[in-house]
């Protein structure tokens, strides 16, 4: 019986479960489910329960997401949307053995993270002006004058420190991360007006937490402190401004945590685990592999954790190759691997022993899962029905070698693949280049393997998985990252022979932009290109990305900006767009500061004056994550511009 073809619209049918939980004594698994609004406009999210086995919702109309549990009956969440005053943040507390959300307390700040140190004793951060910084001390009377200010200044932004802006955040200028700590319902700010805190964590009475305190331009730089909470002494443990520093954990009452200068592989740089004294770091082990998840996926939404501490042990997602691992630290640091299949994970919780997943294979989308003796126990099934009887293509390796590079990718074939046939292509480049693509299901290419296309997609030079050196590929992009998608699409043609070399198409998101941007002006061997979220110059990203100030001159072997320009102009695709003849389709979102509008434009406009078909579309109200996250109107629009234009040029349509 013939399936059924996966749709574009499918996705407002998909449900995205994320911020997996545990209750203190491990008996309750609480997590996130987002799901499509009925007009299409955003993302509505539930708490949901696992306990015996046993899957239970336990909100439905408040839209909240998970903050932490109080003890093992009493969860806090907060309450999303835009109804409640400027600034604060509601937050609910819920017994997890029945009964209704109950409003708990209205912070006069916007919260970031908050966690339980004990009996009505809280710490969290959350966002502070550096020119207001005590502004949550204000009356109501006083916080109605400030935002009728601001409602006057609204035409008006003044920015004087880099970064600025960030995406998926907007105009960020003057915000700092505060800690604070919450006690019996009193608010007590423990970090100065200009210090940025990273992350944070309690043991015993003892909070650890990374901070920079920065004015003009920020380095990235972080140190360590710890805050007392029995008698409220600060001290710094690590000062110097030389060191990015990144999960923070505690094994045996000893803070730990993850640290690189960048000296070696640049900004990409893994973090050596060590151990954290009091002004020194000492090197602990070499993890090898980033320790986090950098599988991609277009059906994913929300966090969750990737590095978690249980019984005084360490749990990490890895990404091993082409899919996500989970990797046990001992006490001493020894290795274990619990689990190492064909998958992606998106985060985890441990607790007792018991560990929790979401994880999504070549024909599922993301699910809840429980490692239990080794073997996966999946424990939701939201995205089932969606998926019913659909017409899913299995990635089919494709194994190639690219200078002295041995690598492999894969394609998805259509549903009764006939090799007598000729097929049109489509070659789907991801982004970062510090990510990987597995064998995970992913919407836009089933959709396209639905369509009648071949899919084809690989891990070049520059992806994650393979340690460091392979990541590294700074001032060479373009260069052997361009050989090894070339090299790949000859060995597909040879490979599968049905795929037709005159209708070929390219696409690709941010990183994977730039490549499509690079690829049509030093080719002409595809039929059309969409080119979306895209870097074109590098000179001009440098200036204006959110990331661009520190990224780009460290990604082009350039020893700052200034210093760099040559090197920079070298990589832009935009040096090389004379000439290009290939049809492309611009993708790019207007709030979009990781690789902004202007890259996008520069790109198009290049086209137009040689005459060469183009067309942009400009997503109002969005940013870099777009494809991911976006609203789903705006995620199907994004998906019908892209189907239609391969289609129009490949003869579908």
């Amino acid at each position: 019986m013939k399936k059924e073809p996966i749709k574009i619209e499918d996705i407002l049918s998909y449900r995205y479960p994320s911020g997996l939980r545990y209750s203190p004594d491990g008996s309750v698994l609480v997590f996130e489910v987002a799901g499509a609004k009925e007009d299409k406009s955003g993302y509505y999210r539930d708490i949901w329960m696992v306990r015996d086995g046993q899957v239970k919702q336990l909100t439905a109309s408040l839209n909240a997401s998970i903050l932490d549990f109080e003890d093992s009956s009493h969860l806090l969440v907060k309450r999303n949307g835009t109804d409640h005053e400027a600034g604060t943040t509601e937050i609910f507390r819920i017994d997890v053995n029945g009964g209704e959300a109950m409003p708990y307390i209205t912070l006069p700040l916007a919260l970031a993270s908050i966690r339980t140190a004990g009996k009505n004793c809280y710490v969290l951060t959350a966002s502070i002006d550096r020119e207001d910084p005590d502004a949550w001390k204000d009356s109501a009377e006083v916080r109605k004058e400030k935002l009728a200010k601001k409602k006057e200044d609204a035409d008006y932004q003044v920015v004087d420190e880099i970064p600025y802006w960030f995406n998926n955040v907007g105009f960020v200028n003057g915000s700092r991360t505060a800690l604070f700590l919450l006690e019996n319902g009193n608010l007590k700010r423990l970090t100065g007006k200009n210090t940025d805190v990273g992350e944070f964590v309690i043991d015993g009475s003892t909070v650890y937490y990374t901070a920079e305190t920065w004015t003009g331009k920020r380095s990235l730089r972080e140190g360590i402190c710890s805050y007392s909470l029995e008698d409220g002494k600060k001290e710094t443990l690590w000062g110097r401004k030389t060191m990015a520093i990144s999960n923070l954990f505690v094994i045996d009452h000893q803070l730990y945590c993850q640290a690189t200068d960048k000296k070696a592989y640049g900004s990409n740089e893994t973090g050596m685990i060590v151990k954290v004294l009091k002004n020194s770091l000492e090197f602990v082990r070499d993890p090898v592999l980033a320790l986090h998840s950098t599988v991609g996926s277009d059906v994913t939404m929300g966090g969750g954790r990737q590095v978690v501490t249980d019984r005084n042990e360490l749990y990490a997602l890895v990404t091993d190759d082409d899919h996500t691992a989970i990797w046990k630290f001992s006490r001493q640091f020894n290795r274990t691997v619990l689990l190492d299949k064909m998958i992606a994970i998106k985060c985890l919780d441990v607790k007792k022993g018991k560990i929790a997943l979401i994880a999504s294979d070549e024909k599922h989308l993301f699910e809840v899962y429980e490692l239990q003796k080794g073997t996966l126990k999946k424990l939701t099934g939201f995205n089932d029905e969606a998926l019913k009887n659909r017409y899913i293509a299995a990635p089919k390796r494709i194994d190639y070698t690219s200078g002295e590079e041995k690598l492999h990718g894969w394609v998805l074939l259509p549903e009764n693949f006939d090799r007598k046939k000729k097929y049109p292509a489509i070659l789907d480049i991801h982004g970062g280049p510090r990510v990987v693509y597995g064998t995970n299901f992913f919407h836009e290419m089933q959709l396209w393997a639905s369509r009648g296309f071949v899919v084809m997609f690989t891990n070049i030079r520059g992806s994650d998985g393979r340690g460091d050196e392979f990541a590294d590929i700074r001032d060479r992009y373009g260069y052997v990252d361009y050989d090894n998608l070339m090299d790949f699409t000859d060995a597909v043609l040879k490979q599968v022979p049905a795929v037709d070399e005159n209708r070929l198409c390219v696409t690709g998101g941010s990183y994977g932009g730039f490549m499509t941007n690079w690829i049509v002006g030093h080719t002409d061997r595809f039929c059309c290109a969409v080119s979306q979220r895209s870097i074109s110059n590098w000179i001009s990203k440098a200036l204006i990305s959110d990331i661009g100030y520190f990224h780009n001159a460290d990604q082009h072997g350039a020893p700052h900006i200034f210093d760099g320009f040559d090197h920079l102009w070298d990589h832009s695709p935009l040096r090389y767009v004379e000439g290009c003849t290939t049809p492309t389709l611009f993708i790019h979102s207007e709030e979009d500061y990781r690789c902004p509008l202007p890259e996008g434009m520069q790109m198009m406009q290049a086209l137009t004056v040689q005459n060469v078909e183009t067309r942009m579309v400009i997503f109002k109200g969005e940013n870099h994550e777009l494809s991911r996250s976006g609203k789903p109107q705006h995620r199907i629009r994004r998906l019908q511009e892209m189907t239609d234009w391969f289609e129009k040029h490949t003869g579908l349509r």
